[in-house]
């Protein structure tokens, strides 16, 4: 049942998309992006996309406050780390669990709504866990000053087998290092993308699925038809949630430093920005979304006027400084208008997203290779 319903093309792009993620080092170094903890955040990211875009992208529910599934998987799984062991298996299990059961209680109650109230209400939801982890949970969440490792804690399971060594314990996989942003902790990562990719598309392929499309295309005409849409809204709403808290465990296993930001409402638009730029509905594009995000926000941040006046030293020295000057202003501390710039010009000319983009260049290669009897560029169709 597991494997039911994949076709070739299916099994060729789940393999093609593992090849291309675990060849990630190699593929990345020409774009200057090819060092793990960057590479690690690219798959986080994508893991927390590719769950957004099962609820946003299949039903169409906007959720503006996802990021409070993140904070609450990387509590959970630093919380397992202090109590428990540095093994990253159980932390990941213990932030699923209560990523899971927490949006099981926030779904509850906001899709009782619909449109905008069912985006309002998830957004305040989301904002009350950030205050609440801010402020009220300091026992729980050590507040503004982030929660974090400590040579005191009990982890009874480690305890057992041994004392523990000089410095801060770091998270591991059955002894192997996955902290400090080296290639164990990508490759975890990679491969937990993956599997997350996998299940992604069975979700996409399955009868489950189709009904998650129907209520989009017409919620009232299915529940006509005598179909409850809630329990299928309310389990895309878990399933989305179980993923973002995949993600934030392995946030916390990567980088052991959990502060309350991860739950604010700016992260829970990021993960907006990320399904919209890549394209909503599709499998690729929310993690090709998450990945151009996260490059522009680490790379383009990283470019200072010295870099620039190495890239455009081939120009006389009197219209180096005007142009160093100009393209200053979207690099650096700017990179977030030269984000907004693609966005807006992804919104107007490509509304599918990135992924559109692929298609009408597919379709245009394709147009040109058959004399023209392909499928016009301008008509969409399925593809990820």
């Amino acid at each position: 049942m597991m494997f039911a319903n994949l076709s070739r093309n299916d099994w060729l792009l789940l393999v093609g998309f593992s090849v291309v993620v675990l060849a990630g080092p190699i593929i990345l170094q020409p774009l200057g992006a090819a060092y793990p903890a960057l590479m690690q955040k690219f798959c986080i990211y994508g893991i927390f996309a590719l769950g957004f875009n099962i609820l946003f992208g299949l039903t169409g529910y906007l959720s503006f406050g996802h990021a409070a599934f993140l904070g609450v998987g990387s509590y959970a799984a630093m919380w397992s780390f202090k109590l428990f062991t540095m093994n990253v298996i159980p932390a990941i299990l213990f932030a699923m669990v209560f990523a899971c059961l927490f949006a099981l209680i926030i779904g509850y109650v906001s899709l009782r709504r619909s449109g905008i109230y069912f985006s309002i209400l998830t957004l305040a939801f989301a904002q009350m866990s950030y205050n609440l982890a801010y402020s009220v949970l300091t026992p729980l969440t050590n507040g503004e000053t982030g929660l974090q490792l400590s040579r005191q804690d009990p982890r009874v399971i480690d305890a057992m087998f041994g004392s523990p060594g000089p410095g801060l314990p770091r998270a591991s996989l059955f002894g192997v290092d996955i902290s400090g942003g080296g290639y164990p902790g990508f490759y975890l990562c990679a491969v937990a993308l993956i599997v997350c990719f996998f299940f992604a598309m069975r979700i996409f392929r399955s009868p489950f699925g189709m009904m998650l499309r129907g209520i989009k295309s017409n919620q009232n005409r299915m529940r006509y038809t005598g179909f409850n849409t809630r329990p299928y809204l309310l389990s895309a709403f878990v399933i989305s949630g179980l993923y973002a808290g995949l993600a934030g465990a392995l946030m916390a296993a990567t980088d052991p430093l959990v502060g309350a930001e991860r739950m604010q409402w700016t992260a829970s638009g990021e993960v907006v920005l990320m399904t919209i730029l890549g394209g909503a509905g599709t499998l690729v594009g929310p993690i090709l979304g998450a990945g151009v995000i996260k490059y522009f926000e680490n790379i383009f941040s990283s470019f200072s006027d010295r870099t620039l006046h190495g890239f455009f030293s081939f120009l006389p020295e009197s219209l180096q400084d005007p142009v160093v000057s100009f393209f200053s202003l979207f690099v650096g501390d700017g990179w977030n208008l030269t984000l907004g710039v693609v966005f807006m010009l992804i919104v107007i000319f490509l509304p599918g997203g990135i992924m559109e983009g692929l298609r009408r260049a597919w379709n245009l290669v394709n147009r040109k290779g058959d004399g023209g009897d392909a499928v016009p560029v301008g008509q969409t169709q399925p593809a990820e």
